[in-house]
């Protein structure tokens, strides 16, 4: 987080009234909220969004966190730390809904880019409460339930990573001959690339939020970080150091390489793959992305419905109706029930 956020409070009044000004989805620009007057976001010329930084994993690595005065606060249930700058609009931690602590100061890394909000609260709520409103078998007071919640936004960080492999593999697949199976190996070589992986840069970001954010993500859409995006959101800046980001996202980066390899080695009915491989190449961004999170309780569970800030793409937790679910079981039975009568009176004929 660069030291602009820390003075950005002051630079969010606003230039005809000194009334608190709030980035809106709908303009891209600041709007205050007491005369609605609408105000420009510069961004630095100079600023180059698409930038990436070399990262060499055998070299002393001179990035350090900054430490900053701002508003950080500290969620009692999951232990996330988000910031509020200018004009709150959220009373509770918009990961999981907990209660908030404010903390006195707050040391993170410089953020490189972020996409804005391009989606506003109200066609979020929409989003949301639509997803539940489409679900099959859903309990029937879950709409009523779901629209007495509203959704919170936040920008969570994320990683974009590159890199180049050599990849030495060996993969073991089954062949048939006649009634017999047998286990073959086959070993090759492979080179391939990563080019804007895009990776969770906090463990608060759920698998939930990362799909929602994966399939609307377009590196051609970031622009340089200004202070301004987040007026009115909260935020989580990175706190993560690069080696931590890689080795917090390997599981992910393998399973991507796993299914690489299986493409590659052009074998069907693999049963294990092996593999070692020689990672050059790395460069990284840190980025800040858009997300909107409704949460709900449903019979003392808690859920959520997350909204992509970029475009809507929505995704949810939801209950079933073990009612509905047992009708539409007894449907079914009868329908294969009456089939089998139907097919087995065909057959006398």
């Amino acid at each position: 987080m660069t030291e602009s956020v820390a003075i950005a409070q002051t630079d969010l009044l606003c230039t005809n009234c000194a009334g608190q000004c709030v980035f809106d989805p709908a303009s891209g620009t600041l709007t205050c909220l007491r005369c609605t007057s609408e105000h420009r976001i510069a961004i630095d010329p100079d600023a180059d969004p698409s930038a990436e930084q070399h990262y060499h994993p055998d070299l002393p690595h001179t990035e350090q966190p900054r430490f900053t005065q701002n508003r950080p606060y500290q969620c009692e249930t999951c232990g996330g730390e988000v910031v509020f700058l200018g004009h709150s609009i959220s009373e509770s931690c918009p990961y999981c809904n907990g209660n908030l602590i404010e903390q006195s100061s707050d040391e993170s890394y410089v953020t490189l880019g972020v996409i804005p909000f391009a989606l506003s609260d109200e066609r979020a709520q929409i989003n949301a409460q639509g997803w539940v409103a489409r679900r099959w078998a859903a309990p029937s007071d879950l709409d009523a339930i779901v629209s007495r919640s509203v959704v919170a936004g936040i920008y969570v960080p994320f990683w974009t990573f590159d890199s180049e492999e050599a990849v030495d593999y060996t993969v073991k697949y089954k062949v048939r001959s006649g009634k017999r199976t047998y286990t073959r190996s086959y070993s090759a070589f492979m080179r391939t690339k990563f080019d804007d992986l895009l990776m969770p840069a906090s463990p608060h970001v759920t698998p939930l939020i990362r799909d929602g954010i994966l399939h609307e993500f377009e590196p051609g859409n970031l622009r340089p970080f200004e202070p301004a995006y987040l007026a009115g959101f909260a935020a989580e800046f990175h706190h993560q150091s690069v080696r931590e980001g890689l080795k917090h996202n390997a599981a992910d980066k393998a399973l991507l390489l796993r299914n690489r390899i299986k493409k590659h080695s052009g074998k069907s009915s693999i049963t294990k793959v092996s593999y070692a491989t020689d990672t050059t190449g790395i460069k990284y961004r840190r980025i800040l992305l858009p997300v909107w999170i409704l949460h709900y309780s449903y019979q003392g569970k808690p859920m959520k419905v997350v909204t992509c800030g970029l475009r809507g793409r929505t995704f949810g937790e939801r209950p079933f109706s073990t009612v509905k679910l047992f009708a539409f079981a007894a449907v079914v039975s009868s329908a294969v029930t009456a089939f089998g009568f139907i097919w087995g009176a065909l057959q006398l004929f």
